[in-house]
């Protein structure tokens, strides 16, 4: 096992451990620390960046009954990783209170109001209320050690394609293209081989990333923007609890046609002009920041779900 493979199993090891030692603490401990903590909760909901936050993630209207039916609680037998994260913000409020829950990759949208990890972007996704899931896969960033400067003047992917059009279509447009390091891994794809595993670290030696969405969202956009690398992507049809549906095209990732048929013309436009790509490499490290602060996460999470469980009026 090499060393980051040993970092990934500690981190592993340390979660679980954490997430089942917390089960057999009794509620009136949670209940006491969300009493010691509402003059914080009331200090967030006071600053319209944070509360604009809550309101995004939880679209429902206070004020306006949203009923639910009932659902049983959900157990990690349900997904461990899903089910201890809900439980990390769940457990502070009362357990009798309701609560639909929907784990997984999550592509439609509710008939009513439900925790995911994520949603589609477009239409009326109301019935959506994002929350912090899977956060062991999806929030794992990297210390990228290269400068822009310093990385390869080629754009790179790895990843899955077998049921994805829109991967395929990546694929059989740019695996030769000598601007590129493009390829399925880690099977094969039609006349495609498989090229080699890459961490990371590995594509951090690339300018310009690609961003390609799986089942819902691309696991890899987080750790890319938190990178000195170029993110580049179509517009994003999913969104989690990192807001994907706020990115803007120009401003935090470089936007490509469905198609990518404007990959080469995108890439030779930042070599061209280094200033602009590393201005978009600064606005997406400062977007990916808003992240990194574990307490206010945290805050941010519960009024959220207090949020959820006032707008479906179980709480006053």
């Amino acid at each position: 096992m090499n060393r980051p493979d040993l970092a990934s199993a500690i981190r592993r090891l340390d979660y679980y451990i954490r997430g089942v030692a917390a089960e057999i603490v009794p509620h009136a401990y949670f209940a006491r620390r969300l009493q010691h903590l509402r003059q914080d909760l009331d200090r967030l909901s006071a600053d319209p960046e944070l509360l604009a936050r809550v309101d995004y993630c939880n679209k429902l209207t206070v004020g306006e009954l949203h009923p639910i039916d009932a659902e049983r609680q959900p157990t990690p037998w349900d997904g461990s990783r899903y089910y201890y994260d809900f439980m990390e913000t769940r457990r502070f409020f009362d357990p009798s209170l309701r609560c639909r829950v929907l784990f997984g990759d999550v592509r439609h949208i509710p008939d009513q109001p439900t925790i995911v990890k994520s949603r589609p972007i477009d239409g009326d996704n109301r019935n959506s209320i994002l929350l912090k899931l899977d956060r062991l896969r999806h929030f794992k960033l990297h210390d990228d050690p290269y400068a822009f400067e310093e990385k390869q003047p080629l754009a790179v992917w790895r990843g899955n394609v077998q049921t994805l059009p829109w991967r395929q279509r990546l694929v059989e447009r740019h695996y030769d293209n000598p601007r590129c390091d493009v390829g399925p891994a880690p099977q094969a794809y039609g006349r495609f081989a498989a090229k080699p595993y890459l961490s990371p670290i590995d594509q951090m030696r690339y300018r310009y990333i690609l961003s390609i969405e799986g089942n819902d969202v691309a696991t890899n956009l987080k750790w890319i923007m938190a990178s000195n690398s170029l993110c580049l992507m179509p517009r994003p049809r999913f969104e989690t609890w990192f807001l994907e549906g706020r990115l803007i095209a120009g401003t935090h990732y470089v936007e490509l046609r469905p198609d990518y048929e404007d990959l080469d013309e995108k890439i030779d436009h930042y070599e061209k002009n280094p200033a602009e790509a590393k201005a978009l490499v600064a606005n997406a490290n400062a977007y990916v920041r808003q992240f990194l602060d574990h307490r206010q996460e945290k805050l941010v999470q519960l009024l959220v779900l207090e949020k959820y469980f006032k707008s479906t009026g179980q709480l006053p």
